[in-house]
């Protein structure tokens, strides 16, 4: 073993002191990790090795495998494991901690299970599970932390926060809210933390009943409304269609922190309430409470979803000239969308070439989506071209301005595109909350235990309203095929699905609820128009982009979305 200079020197020092115990080291390595010098507290620890006459105990090896973890030096680390398991310390909670903790922090993540499994399941302090549970978390991975939750026999408040928590982040919402069900059940206390995130999941599912009672149990447990969950539960309504209730509860909380301001903001923002919004923000500097970036990013969305490029470039302005706030790539991008949306094609090209930093897929495909909608094929093409990588929806959207041209030679040149690179058109999904449970549907699938029957109503619905005077929007499909076969394509979206399942379950007159994974098409939207006339109910659609309220043959958006 070749020795540091520093390493000779300890091996010097304590080979006269060599009678000493174990924990005398175990003190100046920790000192040296106290004062930061964490390469001097490894070399320690090699010098001790090489005396030959002391074996460190449990003390040491922690200590040491803290200054790994700090320093994410693995290999170091796999060298004290072995140790750990040569001197039998591997069940000690003191060494097992720090080196399952220095396997999360390196990405080492499935070491870290195999190192603490069998801790897992003899009942273990929960820490050690707590730490791989959110490892893979962090990492995406929600089936292994799940796996790993589910061995573990001793589980704390925290585990179950992990999980609920770590489910939402991931796109598992259904999952964190079943988790919760859970916890509860086995008669654990959620806390604060607990109940901001399962907020967040019922507001990620549109989840109205469950985020109610959820509101309801925190009034029950004495939860004290902090900012964080005054700014959840702002958030859960006006994500579940309710933005009057949000504005009650927005009412009736401490407004001192801008969170809770930008959540308000932002929910009126994709209700389409611009004009709340623009008052909202005057009623926000009355009260003394500075905007930050995410203030203004919800004031563009609104202008952007209700045409008002004027107000729109006057708060572009006064984020940097007032408050001096640097637009960010997303304030260039709600840009580039309001005046896309607006028809204003060449002036939001021309944003996306002055803006200061690389244009991003999202921005691109806010100017694409709006050569669709203005038939401006030529900039889609240009828009197409400036893109990393084609993505479906891109590719869908640049065939549907093909096809609405009837340039079906071009189309159909896109989707050998597709076909080539491997590339899927995204699945339509939508689901509805009813009886408790979140039902959920595909375009065109008939996965659905009742997909006949709802497919027979849907169908008996579709045949009402065309003799009410709807047509269809042909054109939005992608093929040169015949016209019973582009009805057919359309009339099996998810949203349309799921609003013949309500149908079929309620009573007249109830209030439909939607929520769609992607934006909403023209078709479906005048469909929804149509039917929401000759039924006599309210259908409320959340897409991607907004949320979509049909009464009487109109919608909230003012057919402008």
């Amino acid at each position: 073993m070749v020795l540091h200079k520093h390493s000779k020197q300890c091996l010097r020092a304590y080979s006269t002191i060599s009678l000493i115990s174990p924990s005398f080291y175990s003190f100046i390595i920790r000192a040296s990790i106290e004062k930061g010098a964490l390469q001097k507290a490894l070399l320690d620890y090699k010098a001790i090795l090489f005396s030959g006459t002391i074996q460190p105990d449990h003390r040491t090896l922690s200590s040491v495998l803290d200054a790994c973890k700090i320093l994410l030096n693995i290999r170091f680390a796999t060298s004290i494991h072995a140790r750990v398991i040569k001197t039998g310390f591997q069940l000690y909670p003191s060494v097992l901690a720090p080196l399952v903790a220095t396997y999360v922090a390196s990405d080492r993540l499935d070491r870290a299970y195999q190192v603490s499994r069998e801790a897992l399941e003899w009942g273990a302090d929960p820490l050690f599970g707590n730490l791989i549970v959110d490892g893979y978390m962090k990492s995406g991975e929600f089936d292994n932390a799940n796996k790993v939750f589910k061995q573990m026999s001793n589980r704390d408040v925290v585990s179950w926060n992990l999980m609920i928590a770590g489910g939402v982040r991931n796109a598992r919402p259904k999952e964190a809210l079943s988790i919760f069900q859970q916890m509860l059940g086995l008669n654990f206390k959620p806390n604060g933390f607990t109940f901001s995130s399962v907020l967040s999941g019922c507001a990620r599912t549109g989840a109205l009943r469950e985020g109610k009672r959820v509101h309801q149990l925190m009034i029950e447990h004495g939860i004290e409304l902090n900012s964080i969950l005054s700014s959840a539960l702002v958030d859960m309504y006006s994500k579940c269609g309710r933005i009057q209730t949000a504005k009650q509860v927005f009412d009736n909380v401490q407004r001192k922190d801008v969170s809770v301001w930008n959540a308000m903001i932002t929910g009126l923002a994709i209700h389409g309430l611009a004009l709340d919004v623009m008052e909202l923000f005057s009623r926000m500097e009355g009260e003394g409470v500075t905007p930050d970036s995410i203030t203004f990013l919800g004031i563009l969305t609104a202008c952007s979803h209700c045409g008002l490029v004027e107000e729109g470039c006057r708060h572009f302005d006064l984020m940097r000239s007032h408050y001096s706030i640097e637009p960010q790539l997303e304030h260039y991008g709600a840009m580039v969308d309001q005046l896309s949306r607006a028809g204003l094609l060449e002036e939001a090209y021309t944003i996306i070439k002055a803006m200061p930093m690389e244009p991003d897929m999202v921005t691109w495909r806010a100017l694409l989506s709006a050569c669709r909608t203005h038939g401006n094929a030529k900039l889609g093409e240009v828009a197409v071209e400036q893109m990393a990588s084609l993505y479906s929806g891109d590719c869908v959207l640049l065939s549907n301005i093909y096809s609405a041209s009837k340039r079906w030679d071009n189309a159909e040149r896109v989707r050998d595109v597709m076909k080539k690179m491997g590339i899927r058109k995204n699945r339509g999904l939508s689901w509805v909350e009813m009886g408790g449970f979140v039902h959920q549907f595909k375009a065109g699938d008939r996965s659905h235990p009742e997909s006949n029957t709802i497919r027979e109503v849907l169908g008996r619905l579709s045949q009402r309203i065309k003799m009410e005077g709807f047509v269809p929007m042909m054109d939005l499909v992608l093929m040169d095929v015949s016209e019973e076969e582009k009805e057919g394509n359309l009339n099996l979206h998810s949203e349309k699905l799921a609003t013949a399942y309500w149908i079929l379950k309620t009573s007249p007159g109830t209030e439909i609820r939607v929520s769609k994974n992607l934006r909403t098409c023209h078709d479906c939207h005048g469909w929804m128009k149509m039917v929401s006339r000759v039924l006599n109910r309210v259908i409320v659609v959340r897409d991607r982009i907004r949320f979509h309220r049909f009464e009487n043959g109109s919608c909230s958006c003012g057919d402008y979305w």
